[in-house]
């Protein structure tokens, strides 16, 4: 397990740079284009063109192009968003542990937990997706050994949509469809303020 964290966290620590690479030149990008689509505006208003050039400028659909760049921009940005997020939780999901427990953030473990489950959780054809309920408390960080909780968050959710999916056996579509699968997360600072409680729980 130490050695699949190790790996995991250096993937993704790779993952970080082209991706990083990538998301500052988009802003640029965009802006740069703008200011050659206004020239293009410009030109067109202002000069006469020679015959060719205006029949290749139509081909162009330069106001498609107007319309449908940013929309491109946008769709490559969020997926820059996604990866990184991405990278972001397999690095959380994999801290390898020290011989000393450090301060971790419980909601960070359970969260980058879900989005490395999140393929689980999606739709397909037998049943609609599993809702996550989130009731998450007003809790502060707590000394532990990340890597190891996170692996218990791991196998309380997976047993969750492995009992969910044992549960829709027999039932069409429709019928989970009336009664949604629902994991809920909760967690809160005990009576005492000595301890963190974890509920999670599948419906």
């Amino acid at each position: 397990m130490a050695a699949l964290g190790n790996l995991v966290a250096g993937v993704a620590h790779e993952i970080n740079n082209p991706v990083g690479f990538i998301g500052g030149n988009v802003g640029p990008a965009q802006e740069h284009l703008q200011d050659l689509l206004s020239i293009l505006s410009l030109y067109e208003e202002n000069a006469s063109l020679p015959e060719s050039i205006a029949e290749q400028i139509e081909d162009l659909d330069a106001d498609f192009i107007r319309e449908d760049f940013p929309k491109l921009i946008a769709s490559m940005k969020e997926g820059c968003d996604i990866i990184c997020n991405i990278s972001k939780s397999l690095r959380t999901f994999s801290r390898t542990d020290t011989a000393s427990k450090t301060e971790f953030n419980l909601h960070h473990g359970i969260d980058s937990t879900l989005l490395i489950l999140k393929y689980r959780l999606k739709a397909n054809e037998q049943r609609p997706s599993i809702e996550i309920i989130k009731k998450y408390g007003d809790i502060p960080e707590v000394k532990c050994y990340p890597g190891q909780l996170n692996q218990v968050f791991m196998n309380l959710l997976a047993n969750g949509i492995d009992a969910l999916d044992e549960s829709n056996e027999g039932k069409t579509f429709a019928e989970i469809e009336k009664e949604p699968n629902s994991i809920t997360i909760a967690t809160e600072l005990s009576a005492d303020n000595k301890q963190i409680v974890v509920q999670i729980a599948d419906n």
